[in-house]
């Protein structure tokens, strides 16, 4: 059965996954690893893999983040969303300062 995400995904997104996928496709073969080799460390099937160097999004997350793992990127997700670089949440967090901050008053009852 044909994965609905595939019907829904942005060109955009489908474009950045393909050459994400060949990124770990090059560093795989820079580092000398064959796919078996790849296979055996992620622990999923051949066809499995040969998936993940096509970019399909349908592959869990949790098999190209042990993808990453293997070729030494073990923290590219933990760095990709950093709140310090998110350029569009900065600017959020500017435009809902309020414009001036005021105490309040507090009544005594004597």
């Amino acid at each position: 059965m044909r994965s609905p995400v595939l019907d829904i995904l942005p060109l955009k997104v489908k474009k950045s996954l393909v050459t994400f996928a060949s990124d770990i496709a090059v560093a795989r073969r820079k580092r000398g690893l064959t796919v078996g080799m790849m296979v055996e460390r992620i622990g999923v099937s051949k066809s499995t893999y040969l998936r993940v160097e096509k970019g399909d999004p349908t592959v869990t997350l949790g098999v190209y983040a042990m993808a990453l793992f293997v070729l030494g990127f073990g923290e590219a997700f933990g760095n990709l969303i950093d709140p310090g670089r998110d350029d569009i949440g900065l600017a959020l967090d500017r435009e809902r300062l309020p414009k001036r901050v005021r105490t309040k008053k507090v009544r005594s009852f004597t």
